[in-house]
């Protein structure tokens, strides 16, 4: 069943199904819509569809978190008010493998906002701005002519896949999925906690390390919590997902019994991403662009898209070369650093040294959050205070 509120009756439908749209999107969500938003606000009036196998608002496994990058992103799509109702949680709990605590203000308040209402906002911003969006499962996809033919129907000069962690459209294409060692998995779900709980809080866990939950308020006595770990990990356990997923969230954070759980998978970056192929862009987690250290994905969906988008627009005959090159001017240097990073972070007491740091040191908290969150780099003289921590904190451990 397709679903074109506002773009006129079926038979019209059928006769612009005819001509070529200047892009079509594939998957509604934060990176789908951005780049929708990105094309039709750098160029009014450009025939853009998006497409998504479900109706919204529709429910989406994810942490809700939406980090102050990711606001920044929502003003450049010309919604920089789309959240302002949501309460901000500006402080942040961390607490390390070996139980190291960490709690400070952030240099910039998160906020929490379900996927529910979230992408519901951002598909009725698009729509506002002329996107047609129709409800529609791709299933084939030609992209060897002068346009792109999606399902022998719809034929756009560019797309733009969007369509999450098991994209159909990055298959379609050739492209291989994400190795399963670069590939983490999650159960989210939501608790009670006080209405007045401001903060946000990553608890880690040694055991199948790297592993952590977390708890996220939303401002209305709930919160979003959850608990992910590395998908190899989970598998050496030789126990049930469900059981291990369920068991070790209910043990990370006692005080706040989850409903409604929901397991996801997340493609984590590797540091350089496949952007696409020909005339096809990848987006968000259809690109594996979720940090590695912490799951974060909004932000690079958000930036991912609208870059997709405004390059569409900007390159029409060509628009992969550009995306590309934005994409690595925008995150090239910080995906090369979570990449060391997180191939540092399989120590847990590399880890325990950053944290360790960021007690006594505010600017090195900032840089965690700013790595983990945004788009951050690390400066040598911190990278230094941390190794030279852990190596104090390892020599000390070989001499007890």
């Amino acid at each position: 069943m397709d679903d074109s509120r506002g773009g006129g009756s079926a038979q019209d439908r059928g006769v612009r199904d005819q001509g070529v749209w200047d892009l079509v999107v594939v998957g509604g969500g934060p990176a789908g819509a951005a780049a929708a938003l990105g094309a039709v606000r750098t160029r009014p009036g450009l025939r853009v569809l998006l497409l998504d196998k479900a109706d919204f608002p529709r429910d989406k496994a994810c942490g809700d978190g939406i980090a102050a990058h990711g606001r920044d992103e929502l003003a450049r799509l010309g919604v920089p008010d789309l959240i302002d109702d949501y309460r901000p949680t500006p402080r942040l709990s961390v607490v390390s493998p070996s139980g190291v605590r960490v709690s400070a203000d952030v240099s910039r308040p998160n906020h929490v906002v379900p996927r529910m209402v979230f992408d519901a906002r951002l598909i009725e911003a698009a729509r506002a701005g002329g996107v047609e969006v129709r409800r529609h499962r791709v299933k084939a996809l030609d992209p060897h002519g002068p346009e792109v033919v999606v399902d022998g129907r719809f034929r756009a000069r560019a797309v733009v896949a969007a369509d999450g962690a098991n994209s159909a459209v990055r298959r379609l294409i050739g492209l291989p999925v994400t190795a399963s060692r670069h590939t983490a998995i999650a159960v989210r779900g939501y608790a009670d906690v006080p209405e007045a709980d401001d903060v946000q809080l990553i608890a880690m866990q040694k055991a199948g390390w790297p592993a952590y939950a977390w708890s996220f308020p939303i401002g209305d006595g709930t919160a979003n919590v959850g608990f992910g770990m590395l998908l190899p990990r989970l598998h050496a356990t030789g126990s049930p997902g469900r059981q291990v997923l369920h068991g070790r969230l209910a043990e990370l954070l006692p005080d706040r019994p989850a409903r409604d759980l929901r397991a996801h998978h997340l493609p984590l970056s590797t540091g350089r991403p496949t952007p696409g192929a020909g005339r096809v862009m990848l987006a968000g987690d259809a690109a594996s662009l979720i940090n590695p250290l912490t799951g974060e994905g909004i932000y690079y969906a958000l930036l991912s898209g609208r870059l997709a988008g405004e390059s569409a627009v900007e390159a029409p005959d060509d628009p992969l070369p550009l995306y590309r090159r934005r994409l690595r001017r925008a995150l090239g240097r910080h995906l090369r650093t979570t990449d060391v990073l997180a191939r540092l972070a399989q120590s847990t007491g590399f880890i325990d040294a950053a944290i360790g740091t960021a007690v006594h040191r505010k600017e090195v908290f900032d840089l965690l959050v700013e790595v983990g969150l945004g788009a951050g780099t690390v400066p040598p003289p911190l990278a230094l205070a941390v190794g030279a921590r852990w190596l104090r904190d390892t020599l000390g451990g070989t001499r007890r």
